[in-house]
This record gives C-alpha cells, sequence and structure tokens, in this order.
C-alpha cells in the first residue's frame, strides 16, 4: 500500500533502473504512487531495443520514463535520430535526462551532453524537459570551475529552446555539502526543480564501493552519515541519516524551494519504494 502523506523532500521522488530492469519495476509497481518519474539508464551492455522497452513499460505501469542518454555512447546522429524516434514511437520521448557518460573517448559526434543539447534534434521529437547531471561533492576528473561553466551553459541553451530543465545530482552523502551546493547553485542562476541523488537502501559493502568508483565521499565520511562501522560490513544501510539531516538543513529560504529527491536504486526498485514509505510513516 502506497503512504499517501509523505515528507517534504521525498514528496514526489524519482527513481532510477536500467533496462534489464523490466521485471523488477512490474514487481514493485503496487509500492510505487502513480506518476513517478522513473530514470531509464543509458548503459554500454544494454541495446537500443532494451532501453526503448523498459521506456514503454514505464509509461505503462503509470509512470513518467525519463530516458538516459549518454551522449559519448552515441555513434552517429542518425543513431541519436533513431533513438529519439523509438522513444517518441512509444509514447516515452516527453522527459530526457542527458550526460556526458562514462567513455573518456567518444564513440561518435557527441563529446559532451550541451552537443546532445545543442543538435537541435530534441524539440523535433516532442521533449519537453531535459534533465542535467550535478556534482555537489565534485567530479574525480572535472574541475570544479569546469562543472559550474558547463551546468550555466547547459541550463541557458536549454531555457533559449524553450525547454524545462531539471538538475539531478550524483548520489551524495555529506547533508551540509549539498545544503552549500543547492546555495552556489542558485547563485550560478540555476533556478530550475533540482532532485538530490541518494542510494536506496543498499549493502554497505556495494554502498562503499559505489563510492569509491564515482569519487564521492571517503569511507570515513560515508560512516558518519550512515551510522555503520567500517569493522562491521554486513547487512544494509538507508539513507535515515542523510535525508533527515538534509531536511532540517534545507527547511527554509529561498535558495532550497524546488528541492526533490532522486533514489539510486541499484537494482533495488521494490526494496527502495518500501523504503520510502516507511521512511514516510515514521516521519
Amino acid at each position: 500500500m502506497v503512504t499517501e502523506t509523505r515528507t517534504h523532500l521525498v514528496n514526489d521522488f524519482s527513481l532510477e533502473m536500467t533496462g534489464k530492469d523490466v521485471e523488477k519495476l512490474r514487481e514493485a509497481a503496487h509500492a510505487i504512487p502513480k506518476g513517478t518519474r522513473i530514470n531509464v539508464t543509458f548503459l554500454g551492455n544494454e541495446d537500443l531495443s532494451m532501453r526503448v522497452e523498459a521506456a514503454r513499460v514505464v509509461l505503462e505501469e503509470g509512470f513518467v520514463p525519463v530516458p538516459h542518454i549518454s551522449a559519448r555512447r552515441v555513434k552517429s546522429r542518425a543513431e541519436l535520430r533513431e533513438f529519439l524516434g523509438e522513444l517518441k514511437r512509444v509514447g516515452a520521448s516527453e522527459h530526457v535526462f542527458i550526460i556526458g557518460g562514462d567513455p573518456k573517448v567518444p564513440e561518435g559526434p557527441f563529446p559532451d551532453s550541451l552537443s546532445v543539447i545543442d543538435s537541435g534534434l530534441l524539440a523535433e521529437f516532442g521533449i519537453r524537459e531535459v534533465g542535467v547531471a550535478g556534482y555537489p561533492e565534485g567530479h574525480p576528473e572535472i574541475a570544479t570551475d569546469e562543472l559550474w561553466s558547463h551546468m550555466v551553459a547547459k541550463i541557458r541553451s536549454l531555457k533559449e529552446q524553450g525547454l524545462g530543465r531539471v538538475v539531478l545530482t550524483q548520489f551524495a552523502f555529506d547533508s551540509d555539502r549539498v545544503r552549500d551546493w543547492i546555495v552556489e547553485t542558485r547563485d550560478h542562476g540555476v533556478d530550475c526543480l533540482i532532485r538530490i541523488g541518494t542510494p536506496g537502501p543498499a549493502g554497505i559493502k556495494r554502498l562503499l564501493g559505489y563510492a569509491r568508483r564515482f569519487g564521492v565521499g571517503t569511507s570515513g565520511s560515508i560512516v558518519k552519515k550512515y551510522g555503520f562501522s567500517l569493522t562491521n560490513l554486513i547487512g544494509t544501510a538507508g539513507p535515515d541519516r542523510f535525508l533527515t539531516e538534509l531536511e532540517s538543513t534545507v527547511a527554509g529560504g529561498s535558495a532550497h524551494d524546488g528541492i526533490k529527491v532522486h533514489f539510486y536504486t541499484f537494482g533495488g526498485l521494490l526494496d527502495t519504494a518500501e523504503w520510502v514509505n516507511d521512511f514516510s510513516a515514521r516521519r
């Protein structure tokens, strides 16, 4: 049963899945509020048909699909047109999230997400809103000044094209840093909705592994925020403490208006949805 009353931050939360998680989504559908935005990743081990089918099922189950476009993984302008065309065919092209992607060397003509945004193709295929990435705790390979200039350029281009804008962040563990980053984002003139990424409930070893992979926080900072011990890595941890602290730090102040939460589920869609409902009920 979906809880009706939710806390401010987890109201209208969004989730993330891969193209391989279709059955997991169907299993979790009863626990997720209809109309929830569900991002569909663009991974190197998945193909176009798998991504499109996942987006179609998201829509079929009563949710809002937000397919990802990984700029450096797109091999040609024709491939991008084909992907967008297939999304439009199944009714899943209104919302997308565009990111540079993992490959250091572009596989095609798009070196970054801005080049996709500036391609002129988005509005042609019915896209109304575009999500771009934010990095509250920085990026291991991109300087902070460059991150800001890229974000401002992307938001400006989307605005000039008349497209809706959302900033969705890499997952973070430090609520104080996230609070400061939100203020900095507003100071850079970015006034759209911000979705703060956080891991759903996951195995402790897995959390630490993902944090190391993406250069997010340190083992010590994660332990501090999540409250577990590095000497006992058995079991799972959820973002209770992080969200509780974040909610208190962003309460009040115009800079913190328009803040929502995005859950990285690591395949655990049902576990995450049930955790959100339980967290809301306990609050």
